[in-house]
């Protein structure tokens, strides 16, 4: 099992920024891939950002989020951090954290609120 901690979220106005961190523990395995999706009201969930470990390490993005988002991790901590900036209204979501080795485990969720 793995086990994700997700902080960060809260309420910002448009153009502002918010950082988001997600910790795993528990049965890490070397590679994996972490990252972060958002689910908004009535929407489906979607990918934000995703970043890969090992020694070829990968970066995606959602289009609606490229050049304002930046994804990261930090070296053996299991750590990613999602730095979001020049948010908008339509960026509020619940974001969740996601690790994938071989199965998938989600976190619980953080709200992020952008007024306009």
């Amino acid at each position: 099992q793995v086990h994700l901690v997700e902080s960060g979220g809260g309420l910002v106005q448009s153009g502002g920024s918010l950082r988001l961190s997600c910790a795993a523990s528990g049965s890490v395995l070397g590679t994996n891939s972490m990252g972060w999706y958002r689910q908004a009201p009535g929407k489906q969930r979607e990918l934000v950002a995703h970043v890969t470990s090992g020694d070829r390490i990968n970066y995606a993005y959602a289009d609606s989020v490229k050049g304002r988002f930046t994804i990261s991790r930090e070296t053996g901590k299991n750590t990613v951090y999602l730095q979001m900036n020049s948010l908008k209204p339509e960026d509020t979501a619940v974001y969740i954290c996601n690790y994938f080795d071989i199965k998938n485990y989600w976190g619980q969720g953080t709200q992020v609120t952008v007024s306009s």
